[in-house]
């Protein structure tokens, strides 16, 4: 398995963990993973605190050429929010490790420019289909229906 994605995986198990919604993320940069994050709107009592803006907020004030050479990888495909963020950054590559809870705004990032890649991994939607079979009010709260 990518390194990377399993670190995002780890952190969305940390999120169910805390009691919130298992979506975990890394911003990497040149091999190295420079900001990590898992949804914390439950934890912190967020409105926008999804995995990837997470991942954005603990990597810190970049130069905008830091993100030109990023790579972010989420475990779920991302949200309208998050998809702005990536887009707004100029993030030029995102790896979904799975869309089949949730199709987010691939098409959109596309349309932008952004390569996504979906590994369509098994434990991601394992993760995701588990919490939404358990908790299918706060995962609609997550995204806003």
């Amino acid at each position: 398995m990518d390194p990377f994605l399993q670190a995002a995986i780890e952190e969305a198990e940390r999120g169910l963990k805390e009691g919130g919604i298992p979506i975990g993320s890394v911003l990497v940069h040149k091999g190295r993973i420079i900001g990590r994050g898992h949804n914390r709107r439950i934890q912190k009592g967020s409105a926008i605190l999804h995995g990837e803006m997470d991942a954005l907020e603990n990597a810190g004030r970049l130069p905008a050429s830091v993100y030109r050479e990023c790579v972010l990888y989420t475990t779920l495909s991302p949200c309208p929010m998050c998809s702005g963020a990536i887009a707004l950054y100029g993030v030029p590559k995102v790896v979904v490790g799975e869309n089949r809870n949730f199709m987010g705004e691939e098409a959109w990032l596309k349309s932008r420019g952004v390569e996504v890649t979906v590994a369509d991994d098994p434990t991601c939607a394992k993760l995701m289909a588990e919490f939404i079979a358990a908790n299918p009010t706060l995962w609609n709260e997550d995204i806003g229906e």
